[in-house]
This record gives structure tokens, sequence and C-alpha cells, in this order.
């Protein structure tokens, strides 16, 4: 092989090597692409539900939301929505009603609950759709989405960013949030761009106008165990 077609074959290579290079790192991209909005919400949509909080007589105490962690109906929400409850009922994406909620597990001082929805009256092998946990923490300037009910057939979504991972607020922990939240999406998930859980709405910050209070997925890990 002559130089001329040494250094010929050496170019072309070199042109295979940066195209194959380049194409890989373009799929990487496509693969860890964040979800937008209506991605997030159509992977999630199915695990929130309408959550009613009745008294002993009957009458409805609250109203709020929460979600399905797992396919054998292991749920949460905040426990400030289940608080005093004599019964508790939840109405999920379909419009199926499943009574007997039981609370398993809460931490008030966290406003988090763990529930218990009865085994679903499914086909054999289906379960409830769920949502996966996020292991890391935030971090400032995330993209998030909340979901909730502030009407029983009316789910939404917002959007938002956290605004601080951790702040003490009246000694506790709390993640601060930007994603607007109506009465009734307390208890709902918090979910980053991956549609992956990252928390648990639980209120408002009342000293600052559209920050919004979140308890943490570690928060709701210390009751699970």
């Amino acid at each position: 092989m002559n130089r001329k077609m040494s250094i010929w074959w050496m170019l072309l290579i070199a042109v295979t090597l940066v195209g194959l290079t380049t194409y890989m790192n373009q799929t990487e991209a496509l693969e860890t692409e964040p979800l937008i909005a209506k991605e997030v919400y159509r992977e999630a949509q199915n695990a929130v539900f309408y959550l009613r909080n009745v008294t002993e007589s009957g009458t409805l105490r609250s109203v709020g939301t929460g979600f399905l962690l797992s396919g054998n109906g292991k749920a949460a929400t905040a426990y400030h929505v289940v608080q005093g409850a004599a019964s508790l009922e939840a109405t999920l994406a379909d419009g199926t009603v499943v009574k007997n909620v039981k609370v398993m597990s809460y931490d008030e001082q966290t406003d988090t609950a763990v529930l218990q929805l009865p085994l679903p009256k499914l086909a054999a092998g289906k379960s409830y759709v769920s949502l996966p946990l996020r292991e890391e923490p935030v971090m400032h300037g995330e993209r998030i989405f909340a979901i909730g009910y502030p009407l029983k057939n009316t789910p939404i979504i917002t959007e938002g960013i956290v605004n601080a991972p951790t702040a003490d607020i009246n000694s506790r922990e709390r993640i601060l949030i930007s994603a607007q939240i109506a009465s009734g999406m307390s208890g709902g998930p918090v979910l980053d761009e991956n549609g992956q859980l990252a928390g648990i709405v639980s209120g408002s910050l009342r000293t600052m106008t559209g920050i919004h209070l979140v308890a943490s997925t570690k928060q709701l890990s210390d009751i699970m165990n």
C-alpha cells in the first residue's frame, strides 16, 4: 500500500470514528432527555387519586390527593389530609371508587402518611399503577411537576422549580417549590423530569407568595420501613 493510500485510509478511519462518537453521544442524549409536562402526566395520571376524609357521622371532613407506591395498593399522602378520619375513600383516575382505605403509618411532624388500598379487583396478573420512587435528593433549580385534585373529577398538573432542597420551616425540614398548588392538591406527588417521585405536597409558605412546601421522599421512606 503506497503512502497516499495509507493517508487516505487513516483519514477515513478518523472520520468514521468521529461520526460514530457523535452518533453515540446523540443517542445517549435522546435516551436521557427530560420528559415534558404532558409526558410526565401521561405516565403518572393513573397512579394519582382523589381522597375523601369522612367523619363518623358520614360527613365530609376534608379532601386531598394521594398516589400509589406499589401494585398491591400501598399508597401515600400528606398526614393532614387523613388526620382524624373515621373512614377514607379513594377515587381512581378511571372513576373507580375504592373504600376502606387504611392508614398504615404516619408522622405528624413530617406530614407524611402511608396508606393501604384494598387489593384491586382486576383481572388475574393485573395490579395498581404506581409511581417510581426517586432516591437522590432534589437540587436547587431542578424542574419539577405537581399533580393533584383541586376538584374530584379534575386532576391538574403544574410546573415549577425547586427553590430550596432543604428549608427549616417551623422546626420541620421542607423542600420549597414554585409549582402552583391549589386547595385539594395536598398529599399529591411532586415528580422530577424523569417522572420519579421527588416529594409530597404539604402546604404553602405564607411568608413567600408562590412558594410551596413539600415533604421529601426520605421522610416518606422513613415511615415505610
